[in-house]
């Protein structure tokens, strides 16, 4: 029953999370929040009679049973704020979800958690330096977790730089498990998860599809981190809301700075001009202002990934790539005579292991 009404929160019309707190913190408990009478609860503060008018308790528990059934089925985990799996540093930002849903079986409360964020429209320079800190930040410390956003652009490059260096990596989204946004990225999803990270979400399976959850969503991402990294954006957009949120909460903000003019670098230019996030320029910059010491990798982890075995089929692959800079995925299937299912399972998985880097439009290169 406990389970129940935990879930029964995210069902609750009118009360946002820092009400819901209250409302629990003031009943003592969330079975008697459940049980207490409507015109008690207008004695807590900020809770007036039209939000009492809104309150279906008895709906919300209805909705519950359903919810329990689905993450039963899809194995889906839920994170209580008053229970030691919740993410501890989300209980110091006073607007922090309740409940979070989770795949995976991520530490949600590692030692380092860095969020890295950015324009869906990165460009090749954001995405090398991306691809740079991520490595730096493996060499130095394999406790360090990458939390972003899996969405195109910088998300999706940081999440994949994580997995590349053997780094856990959480990806927040802005919907329920019941879908997957952007659908192509399902498949990095299911990988995050094979790799020892977790997909998050505070959103049932009965949420509609809002942009607005994205910017919900954010607060997490800023939240769960000690340092939120902006590497490309543009003057208005989510990474600045991200970074808005993260000073908000006290953590430090990093930014990569651009060339004048140019419309992606507008943000973090801004960001640094006033004064709203570090100058990021190598991960020593990180290092320096958080005061962390490099915890280096043992010898044998890192040796591991300098030998990978290939079958047949991904040194064809290889061949093919090797012939120019660039090349589509509808012409190695021409070259190797694969079907494009097969191709695609192959670039994914050599993509993973760091030989190979997927640029927009369907195109691979090899990686030096």
């Amino acid at each position: 029953m406990d389970k129940i009404y935990k879930l029964a929160l995210s069902f609750i019309n009118g009360f946002g999370p820092v009400t819901i707190k209250k409302a629990i913190a003031y009943t003592g408990s969330l079975e008697a929040f459940f049980s207490e009478k409507k015109q008690n609860l207008t004695k807590i503060p900020g809770i007036g009679h039209a939000i009492i008018q809104k309150l279906d308790r008895k709906s919300a528990l209805l909705h519950a049973e359903e919810e329990l059934r689905f993450i039963e089925e899809n194995e889906i985990e839920l994170a209580f704020y008053l229970d030691k799996n919740y993410p501890q540093r989300l209980l110091n930002c006073y607007d922090s979800p309740c409940i979070l849903y989770y795949k995976g079986n991520a530490d949600f409360n590692a030692s380092r958690q860095i969020s890295i964020v950015g324009t869906r429209n990165a460009s090749d320079y954001g995405k090398e330096q991306c691809l740079k800190l991520v490595k730096d930040l493996s060499a130095k410390s394999v406790k360090t977790s990458i939390i972003s956003g899996l969405a195109y652009g910088i998300d999706i490059c940081a999440h994949k730089a994580a997995m590349q260096n053997q780094l856990p990596t959480l990806a927040v989204v802005g919907h329920g498990f019941h879908q997957m946004y952007p659908a192509q990225h399902k498949k990095y999803a299911e990988e995050i998860i094979h790799n020892g990270g977790a997909i998050i979400s505070e959103f049932h399976s009965k949420s509609k599809f809002d942009p607005k959850n994205f910017v919900r969503r954010n607060r997490i991402i800023a939240g769960m981190s000690d340092a939120c990294i902006v590497i490309e954006s543009a003057r208005k957009g989510g990474s600045l809301l991200t970074a808005e949120i993260a000073n908000s909460y006290n953590r430090d903000v990093f930014a990569y700075p651009g060339r004048s003019g140019d419309r992606f670098s507008e943000g973090c230019n801004f960001l640094i001009k006033t004064n709203q996030a570090h100058l990021m320029d190598t991960c020593k910059d990180l290092d320096y202002v958080l005061g962390w010491e490099d915890e280096p990798k043992a010898a044998q982890g890192i040796q591991a990934k300098l030998f990978v075995d290939l079958s047949e089929e991904e040194e064809a692959i290889i061949a093919v790539l090797k012939k120019s800079e660039k090349t589509s995925i509808d012409i190695i299937c021409v070259e190797c005579s694969f079907p494009m299912s097969k191709v695609s399972s192959l670039l994914l998985k050599l993509e993973f292991d760091g030989i190979v880097s997927s640029h927009p439009g369907k195109i691979y290169s090899l990686n030096p």
